[in-house]
């Protein structure tokens, strides 16, 4: 990930236990566990289907052995700073926080690892209490005392070992993605690891790291992809050399382990891949190949903040579908690898971002990792025990950092469609990314208003009739007025039926009253009630939220659960 020197990102679990095996009890985790394949099913289930391993690359979709979907809805667990094991053990123990990630609807990890890890034996070998001493983590060997103590007795690589395992056995699956050479935060642009052939960056001491970590875990069911290298960067990117590497790196992989996705990640900090347009890269080997991106609200600098919110996530989309989404429509699936944001509320940069990147995620179904798990970090950047303001966990792992950020997620971490999904004939799902929710009609008796997407109803959007039909039915939505609450009616010719998607953003639906104005689907606050306002931010304002405005009409083939 790319940030100004001292943003964070990170974060770590703690707690008194003794042991890493125990009864587990969590008391400050209440989130619902949503399952993140077809169908909604029930935990046995679920671990029958992430039991069907490998995973496969079909077409733009990552299914598994019996054909079916696996969205990955991962989050990123970082294990490549200098102290090389994963953020938080001082905090909690391991087996919580993996039961952690599983009740907060995560399944799989994104698990970093620096090239030194994999090559350097002398390392590798050394004992965890050791090299926490060697950096004067004297406060994290006393947590990792009190809640982790068989790690201070065990070598680095071992460590990395079981913590996979450890995940394995509470069916999480791993993706180890290779985030930098010398152990260190990431990234800068001339940090030494950013291009094969910089400082810390020796190309052969990489394929060989590679090679290393794929055979370490090529008999380990949970590790289901192996990323080549995290944010490729620098005054010495070069494209030709990318295809030279990418593809040496992409054989080893795939030749010590064959089992794994094979995961490759573009140019200026995995944010472009246009260049494979006109230069595809070229494998031995079929069904294993995915491509990554990553995207921040740095990504485009403080444009949300000081742009029109429409106009920017317009061009943010526009820019994401010509420099990496390109790849769905050529028949790859593409991994959004990292994405995330302060999620303490505060920054408006963020806010705005992930609102649009939300909608993004649901409109493309795409598989995604959140940057990222920890709270804090034991050492980052010179500071002992930073906080990580993008963590889904406080900092002192004890409970969730922001729950209407979790329920946004929730929202996107089951699959719309794709193989192994067609439950029902295609309809729509009417999102609302700025609280994770969906536009629903209990009963008659219920107003049109947000609940669950788990739950939402089956809509028809006909761009050409302009209406909103309840699927199976001839009910459509209708207008009333300026703050009014929206209505199922059946006349669906008049002009308040006919609701058309405007603005750059995509995501505001909008009628004609009858006195004349244009009105947009709008949430009217804590009730939920979905009532028509002047829509916000169409005209080029500066100083606008939409948010509360903002609906993604997108597709789904699940089953619809009432």
């Amino acid at each position: 990930m790319q940030y100004d020197t001292l943003t964070t990102k990170g974060t770590k679990p703690s707690s008194s236990r003794k042991t890493i095996t125990y009864d587990m009890k969590i008391s400050h985790f209440s989130s619902v566990l949503f399952l993140l394949f077809c169908s909604n099913v029930v935990l046995h289930e679920f671990v029958a289907i992430v039991g069907a391993m490998p995973l496969y690359a079909n077409s733009r979709w990552i299914v598994n052995g019996e054909g079916k979907r696996v969205k990955l809805a991962c989050v990123n667990w970082p294990s490549h700073l200098e102290t090389l094991l994963a953020q938080g053990l001082d905090k909690k123990p391991v087996t919580e926080i993996a039961k952690t990630i599983v009740l907060n609807g995560f399944n799989c990890v994104r698990f970093t690892w620096p090239v030194a890890l994999a090559t350097n034996d002398s390392l590798a070998s050394t004992l965890v209490e050791n090299h926490f001493r060697s950096l004067g983590l004297n406060g994290a060997i006393a947590g990792l005392r009190a809640n982790n103590p068989i790690f201070l007795r065990l070598p680095i690589i071992r460590a990395f070992q079981i913590i996979v395992k450890i995940l394995g056995n509470n069916n999480v699956m791993v993706i180890l993605d290779n985030h930098l050479s010398k152990p260190g935060w990431c990234c800068q642009q001339t940090d030494g690891n950013g291009f094969f052939g910089d400082e810390y960056f020796d190309p052969e001491l990489w394929l060989r790291g590679l090679t290393n970590m794929a055979t370490m875990f090529k008999d380990t069911k949970n590790v289901v992809g192996m990323s080549l290298r995290n944010e490729l960067r620098g005054p010495n990117a070069n494209i030709d050399i990318w295809h030279k590497f990418m593809h040496e790196g992409a054989e080893a992989v795939h030749s010590a382990n064959p089992k794994v996705l094979v995961i490759l990640s573009g140019l200026e900090f995995d944010n472009n891949l246009d260049f494979l347009r006109q230069q595809p890269i070229e494998v031995s080997f079929t069904g294993k190949l995915v491509f990554e991106v990553h995207r921040y609200a740095s990504s485009m600098g403080n444009a949300w903040e000081i742009g029109n919110p429409n106009v920017v996530c317009g061009n943010f989309m526009n820019n994401l579908m010509g420099s990496a989404g390109f790849l769905l429509e050529q028949g790859f699936p593409l991994f959004l690898s990292e994405f995330g944001g302060d999620q303490r509320g505060i920054n408006v940069n963020d806010n705005r971002f992930l609102n649009c990147m939300f909608g993004v995620i649901a409109d493309l179904d795409l598989d995604w990792a959140l940057w990222a798990l920890q709270g804090s970090y034991y050492l980052r950047q010179g500071i002992v025990d930073m906080e990580e303001v993008f963590g889904v966990l406080n900092k002192d792992w004890s409970g969730i950092r922001n729950s209407s950020f979790m329920q946004k997620l929730h929202a996107i971490q089951p699959p719309f469609q794709g193989p192994g999904c067609q439950e029902m004939s295609p309809y729509n799902i009417m999102f609302h990314p700025s609280s994770g929710l969906c536009v629903q009609k209990k009963s008659i008796r219920h107003p049109v208003e947000l609940g669950p997407c788990s739950k939402s109803n089956a809509w028809i959007y006909s761009q050409q009739a302009r209406t909103i039909m309840l699927k199976g039915t001839y009910s459509c939505l209708q207008a009333v007025g300026v703050g009014q609450p929206v209505k199922l009616g059946v006349d669906c010719t008049c002009s308040t039926s006919k609701w058309e998607i405007i603005s750059d953003s995509r995501m505001h639906l909008s009628t004609k009253l009858p006195d004349g104005e244009i009105v947009c689907l709008d949430h009217s606050g804590s009730n939920g009630v979905i009532v028509t306002n002047p829509c916000k931010c169409i005209s080029g304002e500066i100083n606008c939220e939409p948010a509360s405005q903002w609906f993604k009409v997108i597709t789904s083939t699940r089953r619809i659960v009432l």
